[in-house]
């Protein structure tokens, strides 16, 4: 079985692939300042009886995957593969003045963009703690694209600058119907969530014009489903939450 890690600013996505089948996804939240041996337990624990072979590992926090890394080997006795933008990536070239600060899970996303989707050009629109546009172009290349703020990170950073406006979690949006809100707590999930839906659709159109063709465009990330719920109907052609995992499985197939 190959374990497939992504890394993420906040928390850790494992997905477990028998095959070509994920059979069992994860989530773990971190801080940086883990050691091997906290996540060696943690790992024994939620993966036992599971007959990990391989790893592959992207990851956008350096501070914590030779940790990561290091506890896998340890637990497993392989030896991880981490990509970086030196990996083969089967001739998807990476346009960027320094690729070597592109996260790998962007490029994760393209790779599984080009295994698993016909159409070019594509866009995804991973959104997570920073929302990202990861743009393919009709050679199927990798061409850039955007960084906005998140979600969670907007809404921390109203929490963190302000005197007066409340700490909010996500899971209050349940109670949000209307736009406008004469209650605070609604009107900052009305603001954020809502608003970040419409400045994706207003970057998306953005896209479209510059690459001048109809991309399909697939959203994942830990809020995807969470946004596309408030953005226009259609917005997306797919919602696929485990397309990062996704790519690392096809990046390690294509290296083995």
């Amino acid at each position: 079985m190959l374990l497939a890690i992504d890394i993420g600013n906040t928390s850790i996505s494992l997905g477990i692939f028998k095959e070509n089948t994920l059979i069992k996804k994860l989530n773990l939240n971190y801080q940086k300042n883990m050691p091997v041996e906290y996540f060696t337990e943690v790992f024994k624990t939620i993966l036992k009886d599971k007959d990990i072979t391989e790893c592959a590992i992207s990851s956008v926090v350096d501070e914590i995957t030779g940790t990561v890394s290091k506890s896998i080997e340890k637990l497993f006795n392989i030896k991880p593969f981490i990509i970086n933008f030196n990996t083969n990536f089967g001739g998807m070239k990476i346009s960027s003045k320094h690729p070597e600060k592109i996260g790998m899970d962007r490029i994760s996303n393209a790779y599984a963009v080009k295994e698993l989707y016909a159409s070019k050009p594509a866009i995804v629109v991973d959104i997570g703690t920073a929302t990202t546009f990861d743009i393919i172009n009709k050679k199927g290349n990798f061409i850039g694209g955007i960084i906005i703020p998140g979600l969670n990170t907007q809404l921390k950073s109203l929490y963190d600058n302000t005197s007066k406006l409340p700490k909010i979690d996500l899971c209050d949006i349940k109670t949000v119907t209307k736009t406008i809100n004469t209650d605070t707590r609604k009107a900052i999930l009305s603001g954020v969530v809502k608003g970040h839906a419409h400045a994706i659709e207003g970057l998306l159109e953005d896209c479209k014009k510059e690459l001048k063709g109809n991309p399909v465009v697939i959203a994942t990330g830990g809020n995807a489903e969470l946004v596309s719920k408030y953005a226009k109907e259609n917005l997306f052609d797919e919602v696929n939450s485990n397309l990062t995992l996704e790519g690392l499985y096809y990046i390690n197939e294509l290296n083995k």
